[in-house]
């Protein structure tokens, strides 16, 4: 954006947009669903797979019409490089454009898989363990903490607290959603004691991919940013994928609200900045970019036999939000087992935005289901998500679907 662009406006309901990023970087503010939890199907769900063309769209529309529902929501399913788009309602309320692949978005903690390829990328390198500890790499942290593992962090299961909760922290964001946090220093809003031993149980955590990013920048003297590229993005191409430091996001981009019943929505597509999360939470992308990255994570492009294999090895916990069916985490990974199959991917949610991003274990088939509002604040609305990312989990893992007269070998957005 040119240096004489103005700003956007401030929300109207800056309060409000507030405590909506203070309730995604903290996790929901509902109970989140039990990783073995799997939602009830929606009314049209067929038992033994997502359904047909017309009522996979139909689950779309039926998401975007419910009473404060996002303003819009995009589907891509890819089979062996062949794309197809779903998709419903607005990227913008005030043009009334579609929802596109190449629309840049907010994807929230699926950025959390990010910082696992950086991770086990590095692994693979040699220039980390999985049993590198915080002690090791980052001893100027609480002393408490020393004894985390590499492993653990990525696995949410080392007792860090999370910093997004800090009473501190969240004062800062309630005062200005724009404020530009020293990123690499969030983890000193956290609290010093760990709150369980270390590998004794799950416990999700904003401060476990900080600390991640941290462990990488300490073991290479390379900036996390830069590892990102190196690791990540050119690699696998992803040609529309950053990690900014402000509150700006590239054009074009599917637009972000806050909605509640009976209101109008409202667009909090730049309310906030990414600084506060950071490698937890901070990175833009679009749907296609986003589905290239989970086929090339959860696939065989990035990773070794052996470090895949760790990546692996699941335990149980539920994404926030929790994906489809029931859910278990791996290493920067979840796996998400619904009834018509198995898929990798991860979840994530902030303010004007939901994701859902997953792949088949060759990599081979990806399906993204992206919203424009923060559907985790309503428990009707998220059943009927998961409901809606279960039928197009089916649809991917369905022999033979996709034939019909919306396949394309591009992203040359069909008429939907």
């Amino acid at each position: 954006m040119p240096r004489s662009a103005p700003l956007p406006p401030r929300p109207r309901r800056a309060a409000a947009t507030a405590l909506l990023l203070v309730a995604a970087l903290a996790g929901p503010v509902l109970p989140n669903a039990a990783a073995g939890e799997r939602p009830a199907p929606d009314a049209g769900a067929r038992g033994g797979g997502g359904g047909t063309e017309r009522e996979l769209r139909r689950a779309l529309a039926e998401l975007v019409a419910a009473p404060g529902g996002p303003p819009g929501a995009i589907a891509v399913l890819t089979r062996d490089g062949v794309p197809r788009v779903y998709r419903a309602g607005t990227a913008d309320t005030d043009t009334g454009r579609p929802p596109r692949p190449d629309d840049h978005m907010r994807i929230a903690s699926a950025a959390k898989a990010f910082s696992g390829g950086v991770a086990l990328g590095l692994v693979d390198r040699g220039a980390l363990g999985l049993d590198d500890t915080l002690g090791q790499r980052l001893p100027h942290l609480p002393e408490a903490w020393h004894a985390v593992t590499l492993r653990q962090l990525l696995q949410h299961t080392s007792g860090l607290p999370d910093y997004s909760r800090s009473e501190r922290f969240q004062a800062i964001v309630r005062a200005d959603p724009r404020h530009r946090f020293v990123s690499r220093r969030l983890l000193e809003f956290a609290a010093p004691d760990l709150l369980f031993p270390p590998g004794s149980r799950y416990g999700y955590s904003n401060s476990d991919n900080i600390a991640v990013a941290l462990m990488a920048e300490q073991a290479t003297g390379r900036r996390y940013e830069d590892l990102l590229r190196e690791l990540v993005y050119r690699p696998l191409d992803l040609r529309d994928t950053s990690l900014p430091s402000g509150f700006r996001l590239p054009r074009p981009f599917l637009h972000g609200y806050a909605t509640a019943p009976g209101e109008a929505p409202e667009d909090v597509s730049e309310a906030v900045s990414a600084s506060g999360a950071w490698a937890s939470g901070g990175i833009v992308s679009t749907p296609a970019d986003l589905g290239a990255f989970i086929g090339g994570y959860a696939g065989p492009a990035l990773l070794s036999p052996g470090t895949r294999h760790a990546q692996r090895r699941f335990v149980p916990g539920a994404s926030e939000p929790a994906g489809p069916g029931e859910n278990a985490a791996g290493l920067g990974l979840f796996r998400y087992e619904t009834r018509c199959g198995t898929v990798f991917g991860h979840t994530g949610n902030t303010p004007g935005y939901t994701q859902f991003a997953a792949a088949t274990p060759d990599g081979r088939r990806t399906v993204t289901v992206s919203v424009t509002s923060q559907l985790t604040l309503d428990p009707a609305l998220l059943a009927r998500l998961r409901a809606t990312e279960e039928r197009f989990v089916c649809a991917l893992l369905e022999d033979g679907h996709g034939d019909g007269p919306e396949s394309g070998g591009g992203y040359g957005d069909p008429a939907a």
